[in-house]
């Protein structure tokens, strides 16, 4: 069962990896790097101050760091250096039939941009979606960022699969940890969450 599941993650990071077109390798590097989301997590940021106050945004940014540390950091130390799976551009069986657009010297399962952008979208929705429209569009995110590595050849679909799962769980258990500090700390909040007819606008102090 083990063989036929690795096979099929081949032959569909093979098929998904021939798409790619040599057009298009600027704009896939370009999406892949970590800094460049900065202006979308900005965005992100102004709007947790505009609508939840500097307190409580502060609270959700130290909870999303702890988030990605956690998560990249078993990501890296648990996973990849445990199951030592080649990435698709270090495997010499693939020389010559896929595209390596980028080559990386460390492991590939699970995918460290797949766990760490799932877990940020699920922590954000969950906690945002109360206050702020439309929240569902940030699993673009982690859809798009994730892709950018099945094009580059650094992970196989399977990689990515696991690192959504891992980062869902991770983002569950942080969001679990975010209710208890927000109805401890912030009780106004969750009256106003329990009771939405009655709820008042937050103030930027609180």
């Amino acid at each position: 069962m083990l063989d036929y599941l690795l096979h099929l993650d081949r032959d569909v990071f093979i098929y998904l990896n021939s798409l790619g077109s040599e057009r298009f390798d600027g704009l896939w590097l370009f999406i892949t790097k970590q800094i460049n989301w900065i202006p979308f997590f900005l965005i992100i940021a102004y709007l947790v101050f505009k609508h939840l106050g500097w307190r409580h945004a502060v609270m959700i940014i130290l909870l999303m760091a702890l988030l990605i540390t956690l998560t990249d950091q078993t990501t890296n130390h648990f996973f990849k250096y445990r199951f030592m799976r080649l990435r698709p551009g270090s495997d010499p069986s693939l020389d010559g039939i896929i595209r390596a657009v980028k080559t990386s010297s460390s492991f590939s399962f699970i995918s460290g941009h797949a766990s760490n952008s799932m877990a940020a979208a699920f922590f954000l929705y969950t906690v945002l979606k109360p206050y702020i429209k439309y929240m569902g569009f940030i699993f673009l995110w982690p859809l798009i960022f994730a892709y950018s590595r099945i094009y580059l050849g650094l992970h196989y679909p399977g990689d990515i699969l696991c690192g959504y799962i891992w980062g869902l769980l991770m983002g569950y258990l942080m969001v679990r940890l975010y209710a208890y500090l927000r109805d401890r700390f912030f009780p106004k909040q969750k009256e106003n969450l329990d009771h939405p007819t009655n709820s008042e606008p937050v103030t930027n102090g609180q």
